[in-house]
């Protein structure tokens, strides 16, 4: 090999401060290969092999050895974010996962004051969005913890979720890591949490979401570092539902263990591409934090988490009525304002939508 062309006298010097944020130029002229190598020794440079953990991290191991660093954290919690900051510098991980799922993603790259916005905007396109992606009922109590989320975030002036955005914007600095979205997926988990109550139950839940008024500081969230915040708020109203614990928390604990086990296996190092133990940041609520710990060593099945029921036919009914009710309201509205405009309404998307939703479901 040329000696100009081997890593070990390309011109190229590391930072002084290995723990320097972001990535170095590299020297022109080098080829894929060289630059790989480059960035692997910078990383191995930058990360700490005994790291001076935050109290919301704890360090699980996976049989190959690779280590899996869990940040607990509240989700409306500057604290939180620095915990997430503090850990994927100090660690320089192969994988950041996050406890969020592809419904969810777009909170990553939305900025604060849009996400602000958006928090406390519930408006009549959520609902019908929300309704038409998860069905009526699941939809409904989508929008309903929407509005817990949305109390909690005017109570505070702050967002959700910015310790996932913390973590994306770190991940992105540390080569070679990649970001994994580690939860169920939303709809699964609300249409399952929907099946497993009664009609009665659905209606308690909804009256003490629809109700929620008790003011939340910002010491009040530092002080839930031990439980997260939202999911805190959400234990006190479903405490007499056993069943919506079990389908909103215990099994999203189940189904992030698998992710983070799946996440923490052996990566290959340039250049021969040798096995070696993978550093993995996961980033999950503090509520999760100990069904992860207690499900890490044992063998998981999460086909049967998700599963979802078919819709009855009472729920068929149900849905029937209550769309009567608005058509009927909407036929009023056309008869209020005459023959003409009202032709127009009915020939809006919405509308038309909602009209093909009336159809019975097949036997």
């Amino acid at each position: 090999m040329d000696q100009d062309n081997n890593p070990e006298n390309v011109p190229f010097s590391l930072p002084e401060d290995p723990s320097e944020e972001g990535l170095p130029s590299l020297p022109a002229g080098i080829s894929d290969s060289e630059a790989m190598e480059m960035l692997w020794q910078l990383r191995a440079q930058r990360r700490q092999p005994a790291p001076e953990l935050p109290e919301t991290v704890s360090c699980l191991t996976a049989p190959d050895g690779s280590l899996l660093y869990l940040v607990g954290t509240a989700h409306f919690s500057d604290s939180s974010k620095k915990d997430v900051a503090t850990i994927i510098r100090a660690v320089q991980p192969d994988v950041v996962v996050v406890e969020l799922c592809q419904y969810r993603v777009s909170m990553l790259k939305m900025d604060e004051n849009t996400l602000l916005r958006e928090a406390k905007d519930i408006n009549l396109d959520k609902v019908q969005q929300a309704i038409k992606q998860n069905g009526l009922m699941s939809g409904l109590m989508q929008i309903l913890l929407l509005k817990v989320s949305a109390h909690i975030t005017q109570q505070l002036g702050m967002a959700p979720g910015g310790e996932f955005r913390e973590a994306f914007k770190e991940a992105g600095r540390v080569p070679f890591c990649k970001f994994h979205l580690g939860d169920r997926p939303i709809p699964v988990t609300f249409k399952r949490a929907i099946a497993a109550l009664t009609l009665w139950q659905k209606a308690r839940l909804a009256w003490g979401l629809c109700f929620l008024s008790d003011p939340i500081s910002k010491e009040d969230v530092e002080k839930c570092k031990q439980k997260d915040l939202l999911e805190q708020a959400m234990s006190e109203m479903i405490g007499e539902f056993p069943t919506l614990h079990q389908t909103i928390v215990a099994e999203r604990d189940v189904y992030l263990t698998h992710s983070l086990r799946q996440a923490t296996r052996c990566v290959e190092a340039p250049p021969d591409a040798q096995k070696v133990p993978a550093v993995v940041v996961g980033v999950v609520g503090m509520g999760h934090v100990p069904g992860i710990e207690k499900n890490w060593e044992k063998q998981l099945n999460i086909s049967e988490i998700m599963s979802v029921a078919p819709p009855s036919r009472f729920g068929w009914v149900l849905r029937t009525v209550l769309k009567g009710v608005m058509m009927g309201m909407l036929g009023y509205a056309c008869y209020r304002a005459g023959g003409s405009l009202g032709r127009t309404l009915l020939t809006l998307p919405g509308v038309q939508s909602l009209l093909e939703t009336l159809r019975p479901p097949p036997a």
